[in-house]
């Protein structure tokens, strides 16, 4: 048995602090929000974020940094990306000693174009962990809350803590695999948000299901064509945590990246999603910041182009799919080409 403190009480951390439970740890779960933290206590319920769901009794919620890190040997970060450096700088503060780290955030950071990763390891000194590991895949957290099976990938840098992470979660309903490609698995994890938002656009328009396997499949090219540029391998985005967590967000009603696209599909403004949905819609903010390393890599990435033209330049959805239904006709061996890596084609 470890002890774990995860932070972030939203949807993700409670369920995967439940999978943690599962496995007899002690598990600490860090939320800023006081009512929060007594209603998971006292009511085993966490009902905004996951309704219906039973609240195991090894987790007890804190809404106290510093009590929740104490003695803690395993730290796990699950709070949206822009909230990754604040509390980051608040466990700098609180904690004094060495923990094995994991991320399970999904986006990437507007403007400095930051993974989480590197987000973290500018906050946060080295003495207080070792090498960081990544865990992403498709994974619905009300599915996941609900013991339903469900695989993902872990990753890092230094093969002996991605192992301790699969070792810590992994179980016969919550499958992990390891993948030494964390470059890859950021990327795709964060970029597939952005097609799901399109997804989510193209249902809302009362388009069918030939016109999202297109999206799907275009955007999986999009995503690929960026990521190698970074440094992935390529094959990262054939696995779970590109294809595999972009069919989930694409065709589940469970993402609110999905939900918000399909309202704005629906003719509803990005400030009225937003303040409908009441949770963070990564998708948003991820679109940005992939829009700025398309350019800075100099990556050929239309629907991304699209979807930043909906969300930050009020361009109507129907009239940016016409455009991208129009665009120069392409040899699709070419796109694939580029995927693996050959860079004359893009």
């Amino acid at each position: 048995m470890q002890k774990v403190t995860v932070l972030g009480a939203g949807s993700w951390g409670t369920a995967l602090s439940i999978v943690l439970a599962d496995h007899n740890h002690e598990v600490r779960l860090w939320t800023h929000r006081k009512e929060q933290a007594e209603e998971i206590n006292n009511k085993r319920q966490n009902e905004r974020y996951l309704k219906n769901i039973t609240i195991p009794e090894n987790i007890i919620a804190y809404d106290d940094m510093k009590a929740s890190l104490e003695d803690t040997d395993v730290l796990v970060f699950v709070v949206p990306t822009k909230a990754v450096r604040e509390v980051a700088n608040q466990v700098k503060e609180c904690l004094n000693h060495q923990v094995t780290l994991i991320h399970a955030a999904k986006g990437i950071e507007p403007d400095s174009l930051k993974r989480v990763s590197e987000m973290l390891v500018e906050e946060l000194p080295e003495h207080l962990y070792r090498d960081i590991v990544v865990l992403s895949g498709p994974s619905h957290a009300e599915e996941v809350s609900l013991r339903q099976p469900t695989t993902v990938t872990v990753s890092s840098k230094n093969i002996e803590e991605a192992e301790k992470a699969q070792d810590l979660f992994m179980n016969e309903k919550f499958r992990v695999y390891t993948n030494p490609d964390i470059v890859g698995v950021e990327i795709g994890g964060a970029l597939k948000n952005i097609i799901a938002l399109g997804a989510g656009i193209s249902d809302g328009l009362g388009y069918g299901d030939n016109a999202k396997a297109a999206l799907i499949t275009r955007g999986l090219a999009e995503i690929t064509r960026l990521g190698v540029k970074m440094g992935a391998n390529p094959l990262t985005f054939a696995g779970l945590t590109g294809i595999g967590d972009l069919i989930v967000t694409c065709t589940s009603q469970h993402s609110r990246n999905w939900r918000a696209g399909n309202m704005l599909g629906k003719g509803n403004s990005l400030n009225e999603v937003l303040d409908q949905m009441g949770m963070v819609v990564e998708g948003v903010r991820t679109t940005k910041a992939a829009y700025q390393l398309s350019l800075e890599y100099q990556v050929d990435m239309p629907i991304t182009h699209g979807l930043y033209k909906v969300l930050f330049e009020q361009k109507q959805p129907k009239d940016v799919v016409d455009q991208l239904m129009t665009r120069v006709k392409r040899h699709e061996m070419e796109d694939l080409s580029s995927m693996l890596g050959d860079s004359k084609t893009l």
